[in-house]
């Protein structure tokens, strides 16, 4: 276990602080056949894909270290970053391993020993006993996860957390608790002086060749650590094959490997009553290692709601990076299983010329198509027409429509700002907003400066003679918005829907032309 303090922490920052940047930004590329791998079989990962539950936005297959199949689901791109949410909290252990590495603290630091003017007026027994540790392995002893709660209550979130009753002893019940990750990063930069995106620049970022990534934080100036990080999906596939190379890159050591093995190995199981049946069919019932899961197969992965992925299989000698969209991660992980898994072969595979072409051929041509282009004369009627709302739903006052070019332009108004809004017909019109974009942690943003203005793309159809349809894509997100717009003479009754609710939760808006 990685918890004593090995070398001196300024000798370890001079390693660390030496390992040169990867010479190029980019993994080597490399051919399926070569590494052992049938593109065929990839094509029917792809295939299946498409015809599943999951809204895929990205995916990097990486073998004996070489990118060996890559797409990006138009409107995606390569050069986009794209939200982890709990993918992060993978990133948050490995500050955590360095400052264990460089002796700024030890896993069995207790966390009020962190923060002494944050405590409440009495420090029960339990809140005494929480260490580190038990922080890294989902074991808070928190009983619901206060992660929403504290997020809606507090201004402090380290207050919050403190202040939160542990119902049961540390180290010994699994809960997942994202509060608790946040915990973590509030720990390292407390004995760092660095927020964890800073501290992990030049000790995982720079030697990796990982740039551009940014990271929520809150109104203390703290990471949030188990969410908000976003990164490229090439960044994601390198640091789960910095974890597979056992922490070297470029012959270097970045991070020792025996941490790479400490946090990557089981600790604590989620249900340990569990029949063999549900553990034999789930991936999230194998193991918790540090802010990482154990897979079927004997894989390890960081993960992310909605389906964000990096997936490590050592025995494959195996990486893969996904950024998608899903309310099944269990069916798009099966996936992998089923039609990746056993693509692996020992040995290379004859060169398969035209099964290559097919792959890139269908890389190539992978995306989100945008709504079908159909015009309607009822535009007319609206174009220039704004409709005042009759309730005051989201602080929504009004709503404008022009139409011109092939372009949909609309204005939402609220009572102090507005945003205005091209959508393309037959295609996506790419652009920026400040409008609020859906997430799960949207209650928990207290810093809009790293979000705001979004990338989006937009597009726009006529459904029929009177309903106009808006899809708006946040495109380093996984998350849509899709606004239904009924008109009915001077009457306009629109419908908001967020992706990530599934068809559920719709919100309707009454207005009227003025």
């Amino acid at each position: 276990m990685v918890t004593c303090r090995l070398v001196s922490s300024s000798l370890l920052l001079l390693l660390y602080l030496n390992v040169p940047a990867q010479k190029t930004a980019t993994l080597p590329r490399g051919v399926p056949e070569a590494e052992g791998v049938s593109s065929n079989s990839i094509i029917q990962f792809l295939d299946a894909a498409e015809k599943s539950k999951t809204e895929f936005h990205s995916f990097m297959l990486l073998r004996h270290g070489k990118v060996i199949a890559e797409s990006w689901w138009d409107p995606y791109r390569s050069d986009l970053k794209h939200t982890l949410y709990p993918c992060s909290k993978s990133f948050t252990a490995t500050a955590v391993g360095f400052a264990v590495s460089e002796g700024k603290l030890s896993l069995n630091d207790k966390v009020v020993s962190f923060f002494p003017n944050d405590l409440p007026d009495t420090v029960s027994k339990y809140l005494s006993q929480l260490t580190v540790k038990d922080a890294l392995i989902m074991s808070d002893g928190q009983d619901p996860d206060p992660t929403g709660t504290v997020g809606t209550k507090y201004t402090n979130w380290i207050k919050g957390f403190l202040a939160t009753p542990i119902l049961h002893q540390p180290g010994s019940v699994f809960l997942y608790n994202s509060l608790g990750t946040y915990m973590l990063s509030a720990i390292v930069q407390k004995v760092t002086g660095q927020k964890i995106i800073d501290y992990l620049r030049p000790r995982l970022f720079d030697p990796l060749g990982i740039e551009g990534m940014d990271w929520e934080m809150d109104k203390q100036g703290i990471n949030t650590g188990g969410w908000g990080l976003r990164v490229k999906t090439e960044d994601m596939a390198k640091f789960a094959q910095l974890f597979l190379q056992k922490g070297k890159w470029n012959g270097k050591q970045v991070i020792p490997a025996s941490w790479v093995e400490e946090a990557s190995t089981a600790k604590i199981m989620q249900d340990p009553k569990a029949p063999q049946s549900r553990k034999d069919s789930s991936d999230w019932l194998q193991g918790y290692c540090y802010q990482m899961w154990r897979c079927r197969h004997n894989a390890f992965r960081g993960d992310g709601a909605f389906g964000q992925f990096m997936i490590v299989m050592p025995e494959q000698d195996a990486v893969l990076a996904i950024t998608a969209e899903t309310p099944d991660m269990q069916e798009e992980i099966d996936l992998v299983w089923q039609y990746l898994l056993p693509a692996f072969k020992e040995s290379k595979l004859p060169p398969d010329a035209a099964a290559v072409e097919r792959l890139k051929e269908k890389t190539r041509t992978l995306a989100l198509p945008p709504l079908q282009k159909n015009t309607q004369a009822f535009a007319a009627s609206i174009n220039g027409k704004t409709f005042t709302a009759s309730s005051n739903v989201f602080s929504l006052k009004n709503i404008g429509f022009n139409f011109s070019n092939d372009l949909c332009r609309v204005k939402f108004q609220t009572d102090t700002t507005s945003y205005e809004i091209a959508f393309g017909t037959g295609k996506w019109r790419a652009g920026e907003t400040r409008l609020p974009e859906p997430a799960l942690t949207g209650s928990m943003i207290e810093n809009n400066s790293m979000i705001y203005p979004a990338k989006i793309t937009a597009s726009y159809t006529w459904k029929d003679a009177n309903t106009l349809e808006l899809v708006l894509r946040y495109i380093e997100s996984p998350h849509t918005e899709t606004f239904t717009c009924h008109f009915h003479d001077d009457k306009l009754t629109l419908e908001a829907a967020r992706s990530f609710d599934f068809g559920k939760n719709k919100i309707v808006i009454e207005a009227e032309a003025k």
